[in-house]
C-alpha cells in the first residue's frame, strides 16, 4: 500500500513539475524570450565586457542629448548670426558678414534695453537672494525634518502650472480692481486705485514670483546640509544670534547663494512673456528687442541671432566671473 502512495506522489510532482515548466514557457513575454536568446546574450556580452565599454554606452546618451537639444540650436544661432540673409531663397548665395553685430553698437536703442536688462536682473537676483534666504533658513533650520518635504510641495503647487498663467496671476493681483488696492482700500490707505501694473513695479514683482523657486531650492539644499553641531558650538562659545549666522551660517550657504544667485540671473536675463504683459514702454528688456526681429518679414533673422548671442555671451560672461568670486570666497571661509 505504500509503495502505491509513493508512486501515485512521485506521479503527481513530475505532473506538477511539467506543469510548471510549461507555465513559465506560456507565460514568458515577448522580451522576455529576446532576453533568453543566444542572439541577445552575445549582443550584450559584446557590448558591456568591460567597464569602458560600460562607461561609453551610459556616456552616450547624456552627451548625444546635450549635443542635439543644447548646443545644437546655439550652434546654429552663432552660425546665422554671421550670415546676411535667413532664411536663404532660392538662388541666393549667402555671404558672411560682421554687420549684425556691428548694428548692436552703432544705436543707443538696443545698447539701452542690453544694459537695463543686465542691471534689472542683478538687482532682481539680489532681491529673490533677500526675499527667499529668510524662507529656506526657516524651511531647513526650524521645520521638523519630517515635515519639510510638505511644506516644500506647498511652496512648489505655484510651479506647476505655467509661466503665462502665473503672469497674469500677478495681473489680477495687481491691477485696479486687484486684491493689493482692494486691501488698501479697506484698511483706509487710499481713496483711488494706485497704478501698479506697467511699470517696474509690476515687472520685479512678477519675474521675483516666477524665479524665487530657483533660488529657494538651491538655498535649502546648503543650509539642510549644515551641521547643527557647528552653530551650537558657536553658541557655547558665546556667540549671538547675528554673530552665529555672519561668521557661520552665511559663509557655510555660500555654495547655495553662488547656484541660486546664477540661475535666477542667467534665466531672468531671458524672460520675454512677462515683460511684455506686466512691463511698460520704459521697462522694455533686451529680449522683447531680440523677438522683434524675429517676427519681422524680411531679412532680419540674423540681427537677431546676432543681439541673441551678444545677451548670451555677455550674462555667461558674468556669470562665470560670479562663480569664480564665490569659489575664492569659499576656500577662504574653508581656510
Amino acid at each position: 500500500m505504500s509503495g502505491k502512495v509513493q508512486t501515485s506522489a512521485a506521479t503527481l510532482a513530475g505532473e506538477r513539475g511539467a506543469g510548471n515548466r510549461t507555465g513559465e514557457r506560456e507565460g514568458r513575454s515577448f522580451w522576455g524570450a529576446i532576453a533568453a536568446s543566444q542572439l541577445y546574450q552575445t549582443f550584450s556580452n559584446a557590448l558591456l565586457s568591460s567597464p569602458r565599454r560600460q562607461f561609453v554606452i551610459l556616456l552616450a546618451f547624456p552627451v548625444l542629448w546635450v549635443l542635439t537639444q543644447h548646443l545644437g540650436p546655439m550652434l546654429q544661432m552663432f552660425y546665422v548670426s554671421f550670415v546676411d540673409a535667413y532664411p536663404v531663397s532660392r538662388g541666393y548665395e549667402q555671404q558672411f558678414t560682421f554687420d549684425n553685430y556691428a548694428r548692436f553698437f552703432g544705436s543707443a536703442i538696443f545698447v539701452m534695453p542690453f544694459f537695463r536688462t543686465l542691471a534689472f536682473a542683478a538687482t532682481l537676483t539680489l532681491a529673490t537672494l533677500v526675499l527667499t534666504y529668510p524662507v529656506a533658513y526657516f524651511l531647513a533650520r526650524h521645520v521638523k525634518r519630517s515635515n519639510q518635504m510638505v511644506f516644500l510641495l506647498l511652496l512648489l503647487i505655484p510651479f506647476w502650472v505655467g509661466e503665462i498663467v502665473r503672469t497674469y496671476a500677478i495681473m489680477i493681483l495687481l491691477g485696479n480692481n486687484g486684491a493689493v488696492n482692494l486691501a488698501l482700500k479697506w484698511l483706509g490707505l487710499i481713496d483711488r486705485p494706485i497704478p501698479f501694473m506697467y511699470t517696474g513695479f509690476s515687472l520685479s514683482v512678477g519675474i521675483i514670483y516666477l524665479s524665487a523657486l530657483y533660488m529657494l531650492l538651491p538655498l535649502y539644499s546648503a543650509l539642510e546640509k549644515l551641521p547643527r553641531s557647528y552653530t551650537e558650538a558657536a553658541a557655547d562659545l558665546g556667540a549671538g544670534p547675528w554673530t552665529r549666522f555672519w561668521k557661520v551660517t552665511l559663509p557655510l550657504s555660500l555654495e547655495g547663494i553662488s547656484s541660486g544667485a546664477t540661475l535666477v540671473f542667467l534665466i531672468s536675463t531671458g524672460y520675454y512673456a512677462t515683460p511684455v504683459l506686466l512691463g511698460g514702454p520704459s521697462t522694455t528688456v533686451f529680449a522683447e528687442t531680440i523677438a522683434g526681429f524675429f517676427h519681422t518679414a524680411g531679412d532680419e533673422w540674423p540681427t537677431g541671432a546676432a543681439f541673441a548671442c551678444l545677451m548670451f555671451v555677455t550674462a555667461l560672461a558674468i556669470s562665470l566671473a560670479f562663480g569664480r568670486l564665490m569659489t575664492r570666497l569659499q576656500k577662504g571661509v574653508r581656510k
